[in-house]
């Protein structure tokens, strides 16, 4: 099977494409400069060939799209049509990546798959057009939704925390938000997963199993960095203002994954356990 991923080089893709060049597909990466996804023509020409298009690549930087939701509406949701026109053409299916940001935040139970999108920052706003575009021109799709990532090949939130603890002695972190932390490798292994069983499009969640909130997650990770977790303090959403809204709440279910017979990632502390010394930089 020939696999194309954009975005090749963020912390999902290289790892994506590690997976399946590990599984014996032929796979080709590619990420900027080598194609725009704003442009039609590019994405055509990248896409022939291929069986399966995967679509790492997005505007990332929550914040900065408030800001700039017309310039994150291009990549996230223009981009994301470009490349399921081109995959459709070239009879190839294609794999969108999405966020729980498509959600308001505000359930007390896990969101189905086809719960009601309700996004409240403008990142929100172009992910679920780009999940519109995508499902719109390509009827051989699948959009996996995903949350709260972490990888050893790209800024996330383990290794920001553990710097700040080392270098001065504590932090403080929200204990108000409810998620999945999600290891890259687990995502990239379910992306495969799904693509390989042949499963109907559609969407389903990929995120690990269990809930936690980022002050626990927080403490976990000091843990495996061999410092002290009491050094964590716990903080509320309102004492830590950012421009985008931060769900509270983004727990994601998977049932799913069980109707078409797709083993879900493991439970966060489990998948955190094998994921900390590559993530963190302490494997021997």
């Amino acid at each position: 099977m020939r696999w194309l991923v954009v975005g090749a080089q963020g912390m999902l893709g290289q790892d994506l494409v590690d997976v399946l060049r590990a599984a014996g597909h032929e796979v080709v990466g590619v990420d900027r400069p080598e194609i725009d996804i704003t442009d039609p023509d590019q994405c055509v020409t990248h896409v022939a060939g291929h069986d399966v298009v995967v679509n790492c690549a997005a505007w990332t930087a929550v914040d900065a799209a408030e800001d700039h939701e017309p310039e994150a509406f291009t990549v996230n949701g223009v981009g994301a049509a470009h490349l399921a026109r081109a995959a459709h053409g070239a009879g190839a299916r294609i794999v969108q990546i999405s966020t729980d940001y498509v959600f308001d935040g505000d359930a007390s139970d896990p969101y189905p798959a086809d719960a009601p999108v309700g996004p409240r920052s403008a990142y929100g706003r172009t992910k679920v057009a780009g999940e519109w575009a995508v499902a719109a021109h390509a009827p051989d799709h699948l959009i996996v939704r995903t949350a709260w990532l972490y990888g050893a090949r790209g800024a996330c939130f383990p290794a920001t925390i553990a710097r700040v603890v080392r270098e001065k002695g504590g932090a403080d972190v929200v204990a108000d938000q409810v998620g999945q932390p999600t290891w890259t490798v687990d995502l990239a292994r379910l992306i495969l997963r799904l693509v390989e069983a042949e499963v109907p499009a559609g969407t389903y969640h990929g995120t690990s199993a269990g809930r936690t909130s980022w002050y626990d997650f927080a403490r976990a990770v000091v843990s495996a960095a061999g410092l002290d977790p009491e050094t964590v303090r716990p903080t509320t959403s309102e004492a830590f203002v950012r421009p985008a809204h931060r769900p509270a709440w983004s727990v994601l279910s998977h049932d799913g994954l069980a109707a078409v017979g797709v083993e879900e990632i493991g439970d966060w502390q489990e998948r955190w356990a094998e994921a900390a010394p590559q993530v963190l930089g302490t494997s021997t």
